[in-house]
């Protein structure tokens, strides 16, 4: 199972997590390094139904709302993270599969990168989350950036 964290304001993805099991010790995981690296969020922490968020969410971040989206007619919405599942499993279905945990892992943070810092998004403006997150850098380095992704 793949657990991805993302930023819903700047679409940065925050870390990720590669677990055999779909449970609430993966998203324990997930959550300690995201509070590891960048703190607590501002606001609340958005989550889908599945139940395996609930306890780590409320051990991390106590003090914060929990908000689980349960419908399309919810006034919050976790699209921003479904539109990026979706993208990453368009780039991902054609490798089918992957050979080893440590190749998924290089591969898997490859494409973050590559969505974080040179993929321009349309719903932000034609910039790159990094950027809206207040990277700076030139057309030309983000173009850069994918000699090296």
């Amino acid at each position: 199972m793949l657990w991805f964290a993302l930023d819903f304001e700047t679409r940065v993805i925050l870390d990720f997590h590669i677990s055999e099991f779909i449970d609430s010790t993966a998203a324990h995981t997930l959550l300690h390094s995201c509070k590891e690296q960048f703190g607590k969020p501002r606001e609340a922490v958005i989550m889908d139904r599945y139940y395996a968020y609930k306890e780590p969410a409320h051990r991390f971040f106590p003090d914060l709302d929990f908000i689980q989206v349960e419908s399309f007619e919810d006034l919050i919405s976790n699209n921003p993270i479904e539109a990026f599942n979706g993208q990453f499993k368009a780039w991902y279905k054609p490798k089918r599969g992957f050979k080893s945990f440590e190749s998924a892992n290089i591969l898997i943070a490859l494409f973050v990168c590559f969505y974080n810092f040179v993929k321009p998004h349309s719903s932000l403006n034609n910039l790159t989350p990094a950027q809206v997150a207040g990277a700076k850098y030139s057309e030309k380095t983000r173009q850069n950036f994918l000699l090296i992704t």
